[in-house]
């Protein structure tokens, strides 16, 4: 650190405390710098070399940007000093021009922003937005999980609630193949899980105590299902009276050789016969959507359907 000594003399200089006095209300760019100060981009780059190297400031890359900002690990007795050659001159004409022209740089910089958005309002979901994703948005929301009993039937290898099992109190994930069964209970305990069990079980016949849980899923399951409906009113049958059921499945398509690639039984449901079935049931509050749709053939569309009992 530069001594006390050293600190007066980076002050001596007003233009040096007049990019200090910026730099203590924002960080800014050499640019910008130079547009408040009305300076030359030399001059204004000599100076913040000086601050540098005085530890007064410190910088940072951004692309082809270089940003500088106060320094605030500067040691106590360095802050004082400057802190005392900032209020000295606070209420001069040079530092009060400066803010003013601060204020209207960084107005500018909203603007811009703003005027980003304003182009692409409408289209930003339908076009590519860096480190936008549904994966992100999904562990983004799975972060929302609150202290529930779930069960993921139809399961699968249970990928879904081995996610949920990060947040939730207990995750019952049912499937009818044990190698599924098999492989979900090791996936489990490698990776910690306590409140996430596996039970062989059929979907049209759940292992589970009528009202024993807050939340029923049948994610891409209900297709699988010799009795669909069946498998409706099983997860109804579980649930806890304001308990609800998320089933996401394909919406109706002719793609017959699901049947053979994938084992489907169904070839997808009508958004009609998804809410029929849930009314049928008993549900209450039913929505259904379609909320995605696939860009290649045979272009499998995705149905959200939800239901409170």
């Amino acid at each position: 650190m530069a001594d006390s000594w050293e600190t007066l003399k980076l002050l001596a200089d007003s233009t040096r405390v007049r990019i200090l006095s910026l730099l203590m209300r924002e960080e800014l760019s050499v640019a910008e710098l130079q547009e408040v100060l009305d300076m030359g981009q030399s001059r204004i780059s000599s100076h913040l070399g000086l601050l540098r190297q005085g530890e007064l400031v410190h910088d940072r890359r951004e692309g082809k940007k270089t940003f500088y900002a106060i320094n605030r690990s500067f040691d106590a007795q360095g802050l004082a000093l400057l802190e005392a050659a900032r209020v000295s001159v606070e209420d001069s004409d040079q530092i009060v021009s400066d803010c003013a022209n601060l204020k209207r740089i960084l107005e500018k910089r909203k603007q811009q922003s703003e005027q980003y958005f304003n182009s692409v309002a409408g289209r930003l979901g339908k076009n590519y937005c860096p480190g936008r994703s549904w994966e992100a948005i999904g562990h983004f929301l799975l972060h929302l999980t609150p202290k529930i009993k779930i069960a993921d039937l139809g399961a699968g290898e249970g990928l879904l609630s081995q996610l949920l099992a990060r947040r939730a109190e207990q995750v019952t994930c049912v499937d009818n193949s044990p190698k599924m069964v098999e492989f979900g209970r090791d996936l489990a305990k490698k990776n910690g899980f306590t409140n996430l069990t596996y039970q062989l079980g059929d979907i049209e016949q759940v292992p589970l105590k009528g009202e024993s849980v807050d939340l029923a899923l049948l994610s891409q399951a209900l297709h699988h299902a010799q009795h669909p409906e069946l498998a409706v009113k099983e997860a109804f049958r579980i649930l806890k009276p304001g308990g609800q059921l998320i089933i996401i499945d394909l919406l109706e398509h002719q793609f017959e050789q699901a049947r053979e690639l994938y084992a489907d039984v169904w070839l997808g449901f009508s958004e009609n016969t998804l809410y029929q079935y849930l009314k049928n049931a008993g549900f209450r509050k039913i929505e259904v959507n379609v909320v995605a749709r696939e860009n290649q053939e045979p272009n499998f569309q995705t149905v959200l359907a939800s239901g409170e009992k």
